[in-house]
């Protein structure tokens, strides 16, 4: 079992920047492909980022450039740096984990087993 919480949601102005934060318990950590995804209201979840257990990262088009996920495996905790925000990137921010084992990163919400309680990130215009 994997307990993932976000931090470091907020109201930022457009071009602004935060950095969400997702800290994961337990000791596999290491050993999981990680994600970001979003869910702005009325829409479905959508991918943003997934980074892999070696660092390797993938990104939806809308966010390249502007965001960047990275990982600090001695923390246990995945980030996700987003600048130059824009008022569509408003949504609830979700974490995700795989399976253990599953260390590859994947654009799949159907691949994560483990999901945060999402953080929101209010871009205004």
């Amino acid at each position: 079992q994997v307990q993932l919480v976000e931090y470091g949601g907020g109201l930022v102005q457009a071009g602004g920047s935060l950095r969400l934060s997702c800290a994961a318990s337990g000791r596999t950590f290491s050993s999981r492909g990680m994600g970001w995804f979003r869910q702005a209201p009325g829409k479905d979840r959508e991918f943003v980022a997934t980074i892999a257990s070696y660092g390797t990262s993938t990104y939806t088009d809308s966010v390249k450039g502007r965001f960047t996920i990275s990982r600090d495996n001695a923390k246990n905790t995945v980030y996700l740096q987003m600048n130059s925000l824009k008022p569509e990137d408003t949504a609830l921010y979700y974490c995700a984990a795989r399976p253990t084992g599953f260390n590859s990163a994947s654009t799949r919400y159907d691949e994560y087993d483990y999901w945060g309680q999402g953080t929101q990130v209010t871009v205004s215009s």
